[in-house]
């Protein structure tokens, strides 16, 4: 028997091996290996397996993927699934036995087993016909073992155990493994296993999500492969509106050129092509351009540049503008009769229009750059775009002007084909004196459309739109502004030719005869002149004065009684102060009190303007103008760090800018005051504008230093603050704002500690203060209010952690600095204030300022320090750093006996500490000490003046054990022995000695006891305890085991 089955596995081997060579040969090698197969079925079913599987055991212990190997997993996973019409229940069977055979494989502990089993297994699922018999109760097996690889720690298994599994995502009965699929998908750490779950994801609502998602994955290559599943298994339809613009402007602005040209392929092939029958106008539809245009505009240039769109001669916006004449004895008039345009229709002639323009300005410049045939041939090229852009613009200005109008004039639906059409108006020619009036006309017109409104139930007007630029829309500004500015090209022209429209608009404001809207209306138009002029110079001597425009209309329309007026007129306030060379006293005043006085809406639009105006011409610029001239240096270096007293009678003059917003954005009960429904908040407002200013701050070298731990801790408490509803435009700003800032300079790193320059490392303590709950005056409320309070407070350490651990990298034009040194990867290396060990030095005296005796929530505050602490290193070029820290954790671990699990990971650290101690037998002198604790501006009195103290007592040698009562009586003399002299380590008597250690030995005991409920506590619940004052007694109890 042994001999009949070693002959059959010579068969198999050579049949194997020749098809090893080649993929020909596959077709007529599986014909022989199933006759070999069926010529063995009269003796036994198992016995042609048992040979099989035999034969093949030496593939699934190598390694290489070499082409052989692969060839014959395939022939072994195409003859597995081949069904003999003539024995198709013997193939069922020898199908199943192998299934199981592969079942045992994928279980192995060898990761090349694996591998190979889940190989097999995908090439035998994905060859499998439909009709092939399989007992549910191993398919179910099979799908459960491949569940379990998908998590493999091998990434070649879990990328084959996904495309076996594939074939089952389409299943109902197996929605599990869709689930599976989405839940490993963004925690997958290999790019190829992505792609692969990619791929094998089925269309539905589940996974459509997850697939877009992937769109923003570090991988080009998985971000790719989204764009294609996106085109091969989406409809355009099948897809929100939402969707496919995410998809279109992640694909399109790629930073890799591979993945913005599959997503043009994606857009050109599927769903241009097939969905809108190449029609890019029909395209635009499904994109609503009105609510998602910049997303238009790049697919408009991804299409024009591409070459994708065909311009036809028939195709022209002269399509829309017929006309037919009246004739009369005298003369004949031509009144033109007008086809409104679609807003997909508008856009889309705009986009093609600017691209004429824009190809036509390149080949003219081209011409111009070069001389002979190729000058010709660009000039050639620029005649035939120029000649286009003609033929598709309006014949005539009048023309043009009669269609914006007639868009106009067809309401509210109509207003975003209005704004395309004037926005075609700078690709007109207005150099004809004709041309020219007819157009200088119609600007005039736009500046004096008022805003569009509508009554509300009780009668009143409601402004609609934003209600601060003209026609209440931004963009339509821009527009308006745009085509005045091409028609009034000439210089100073603009800003005449609006002023006369303001003189107009002014009158019934200055007479008091004008209503809010009108107020409004001139307001806007005012903004518009100041956002547009280039300077104020170009604003005098014209129709009205500046000064006279802001007397006259600005600061009476700030003390208007409608809000909306108000606020326009705080906007247009800050941009005629940003026009001028120094701010004044009337501008600054009355910002100043709209910030301080104003309702939230005006307050918001107010401190807006004040960062704006700081930011411009520097905050001192702006104190001086109301006559403070902060010159003393004690001014200069010190900002108020508690928060201004607001809503007093007039307003305090005297306060600084900074001291002013920083009020602002200490105060938290704003919206106490003036409910608002806006979406930001003034407290929103003054930490971006702050944000803003940290980062900028080597542009304004007169803001006081001692503003930037302040603002940090504010800015952190803020961030980590999870009742602010209204702040998370502000986080989000945050979040960018923390990444950037620890590295830019090493002057910031040190901002937790360090009144001059350092910034970041002096904030650490003061956030933990005012995060943590029940210690320096911050209330508590239950316990799970607590341990929220706690939790946010530790990541907020954590979080501190990472950005003083951020590297830093020295510019070109960096000067060495005489604190730092650079290390040779062109790192700075910090000084003692901006680096670990300052902030080491720093939280070490903060717990040690704690008394023994703590309450529950000062023994919790102190043990999230610690733990802390342990993660900071040391670098051994500090060596007196080192050994003031090795002294203050000597009175850390005092005060926390009952800790053992802190206690260790000092202990853990005093160690190494000890490793980086050059000397170890020198002390610290005290002016060293204190020449530290100046350097960092800590006031904490060490006395350094005893023998060495180590922080844990080393275990003593053993005596004889005296009886229970003795030991009593030498327990309550050796803790009078060391309240006498606390700073004696080791007693020379030896009676001494044994005392010791056997109170040692109890205080360990009882310390075991107390601390066994503590260490099953988990870690971010460190102090689940009552709130109470009550003090705990065992730290004083057992602090002779950590003696001073």
């Amino acid at each position: 028997m042994a001999e009949q089955e070693s002959q059959l596995m010579q068969k198999i081997a050579k049949i194997v091996d020749e098809a090893s060579a080649s993929n020909a040969t596959h077709n007529r090698k599986l014909k022989d290996l199933s006759s070999l197969r069926s010529s063995t079925t009269s003796s036994s079913s198992q016995f042609f397996f048992a040979a099989f599987s035999k034969t093949l055991t030496p593939l699934f212990a190598f390694q290489r993927r070499a082409p052989s190997a692969e060839r014959v997993v395939r022939f072994v996973s195409a003859f597995a699934t081949y069904r003999d019409p003539n024995r198709i229940s013997y193939c069922d069977a020898f199908l199943e036995d192998f299934l199981r055979f592969l079942l045992a494989a994928s279980g192995a502990a060898n990761k090349t087993v694996r591998f190979r089993a889940c190989q097999i297994f995908s090439e035998i699922i994905m060859r499998l016909p439909d009709d092939a018999e399989v007992a549910n109760e191993l398919w179910d097996e099979v799908i459960e073992c491949l569940k379990l690889r998908v998590t493999d720690k091998v990434p070649v298994i879990r990328t084959y155990a996904v495309r076996a599994l594939s074939r089952f995502a389409t299943d109902s009965e197996n929605s599990d493994v869709l689930d599976l699929f989405l839940e490993v998908l963004p925690l997958e750490q290999n790019a190829e296993v992505r792609k692969t779950i990619l791929l094998s994801l089925p269309p539905s609502n589940a996974s459509s999500q997850a697939i877009i998602d992937c769109t923003m994955d570090v991988s080009e290559l998985v971000r790719k492969t989204a764009c294609y599943v996106l085109a091969d298994k989406f409809p355009l339809q099948s897809l929100s509106i939402k969707l496919r613009t995410i998809i279109l402007e992640r694909g399109l602005a790629d930073r890799s050129a591979i993945v913005s040209k599959e997503c043009l392929k994606l857009m050109k092939d599927e769903w241009l092509a097939k969905c809108c029958d190449g029609n890019p106008v029909e395209f635009l539809k499904y994109l609503d351009v009105e609510t998602y245009e910049l997303v238009g505009e790049s697919v408009m240039r991804a299409l024009l540049e591409a070459g994708l769109i065909e311009l036809h001669d028939c195709e022209s916006i002269r399509l829309n503008i017929s006309s037919h004449s009246e004739a009369n004895e005298d003369t004949e008039h031509f009144t033109p009769s007008i086809q409104l345009m679609e807003a997909e229709d508008a856009f889309y002639w705009k986009m093609v229009c600017r691209h004429l323009q824009s190809e036509a300005q390149a080949k003219g410049s081209d011409a111009a750059a070069t001389m002979g045939t190729e000058a010709a041939v660009y000039a050639e090229e620029a005649s035939k775009y120029n000649d286009l852009l003609e033929r598709i613009l309006p014949a005539t200005v009048s023309d043009y002007i009669e269609l914006v109008k007639a868009h106009m004039n067809a309401g509210p639906n109509y207003q975003f084909a209005s704004r395309q059409l004037v926005l075609l108006g700078a690709m007109l020619d207005f150099s004809d004196a004709t041309n020219w009036k007819v157009a200088s006309e119609f600007v005039m017109e736009l500046l004096h459309k008022p805003f569009d409104h509508e009554a509300d139930d009780d009668g009143n007007m409601v402004v609609l739109g934003d209600g601060i630029n003209l026609g209440g829309d931004r963009d339509w500004a821009d527009a308006v502004s745009g085509l005045a500015r091409k028609v009034h090209a000439a210089t100073g022209e603009f800003e005449e030719v609006v002023l006369r429209v303001i003189e107009e608009l002014a009158q019934p404001c200055k007479e008091r005869t004008a209503n809010y809207m009108q107020w409004m209306h001139c307001l806007a138009v005012v903004g518009l002149l100041l956002e547009n002029a280039k300077s104020m110079r170009w604003i005098q001597g014209k129709a009205i004065e500046p000064t006279e425009l802001l007397q006259s209309l600005l600061l009476p329309a700030a003390k208007h009684v409608h809000l909306d007026v108000q606020r326009i007129a705080i906007r247009c306030i800050a941009l005629f102060g940003l026009l001028e060379k120094k701010p004044s006293k009337e501008i600054v005043s009355q910002l100043r009190l709209s910030f301080v006085k104003g309702p939230t809406l005006i307050s918001i639009m107010a401190c807006k303007a004040l960062i704006d105006l700081g930011m411009w011409h520097n905050p001192q610029e702006v104190d001086r103008a109301l006559g403070q001239d902060l010159l003393s240096e004690l001014q200069d270096n010190e900002v108020a760090s508690s928060p201004v007293t607001f809503f007093d009678e007039e307003g305090n003059l005297n306060i600084k800018l900074l001291d002013l917003l920083y009020g602002g954005l200490a105060k938290d009960d704003w919206c106490d005051f003036i409910a608002s429904d806006e979406n930001e908040s003034v407290q929103a407002v003054l930490g971006e504008g702050f944000a803003k200013i940290l980062l900028l701050s080597e542009n304004y070298p007169s803001i006081p230093t001692s503003l930037h731990p302040l603002v940090l801790t504010k800015l952190i408490s803020l961030y980590f603050d999870s009742e602010g509803k209204d702040l998370q435009r502000l986080k989000q700003c945050l979040s960018v704002f923390f990444e950037h800032y620890p590295s830019l300079s090493a002057n910031h790193k040190a901002s937790i500690h360090i009144r001059n320059h350092k910034y970041l490392s002096k904030a650490f303590v003061p956030v933990m203060r005012s995060m943590w709950p029940g210690i320096h005056g911050n209330t508590g409320s239950s316990g799970f209010f607590v341990s929220n309070m706690r939790k946010r407070a530790v990541q907020a350490s954590r979080f501190m952690l990472q950005m003083m651990q951020a590297s830093l990298y020295r510019k070109e034009n960096e000067v060495d600095d005489a604190n730092g040194s650079v290390l040779q990867d062109g790192s700075v290396e910090p000084p003692l204030e901006c680096g670990l060990e300052g902030l080491a030095i720093r939280i070490a005296v903060e717990a040690a300022n704690f008394p023994k005796k703590k309450t529950s929530a000062e023994k919790a505050y102190v043990s999230a320090l610690c733990r802390v602490l342990v993660l900071l290193h040391f670098r051994s070029s500090e060596q007196e750093a080192i050994k003031l820290m090795r002294r203050l954790l000597a009175f850390i671990a005092a005060s926390l006996s009952t800790e053992r699990d802190v206690v260790k990971e000092l202990k853990r650290m005093e160690n190494h500490l000890n490793e980086l101690d050059r000397h170890p037998d020198e002390q610290l002198l005290q002016d060293q000490a204190n020449l530290i604790f100046g350097r960092l501006e800590l006031d904490f009195d060490v006395d350094l003046a005893g023998s060495s103290v180590e922080m844990l007592q080393t275990s003593a040698p053993r005596t004889t054990k005296p009886t229970r009562g003795r030991r009593r009586v030498r327990h309550h003399e050796a803790s009078s022995d060391e309240e006498g002299s606390p700073t004696s380590v080791v007693p020379t008597v030896p009676g001494t000695v044994s005392r010791r250690s056997e109170r040692a030995s109890k205080t360990a005991a009882l310390t075991k006891m107390t601390a066994n409920r503590a260490l099953r506590m988990d870690e971010d619940e460190i102090a689940e305890e009552e709130e109470s004052e009550v003090t705990c007694d065992e730290s004083s109890d057992e602090s002779d085991q950590f003696p001073q």
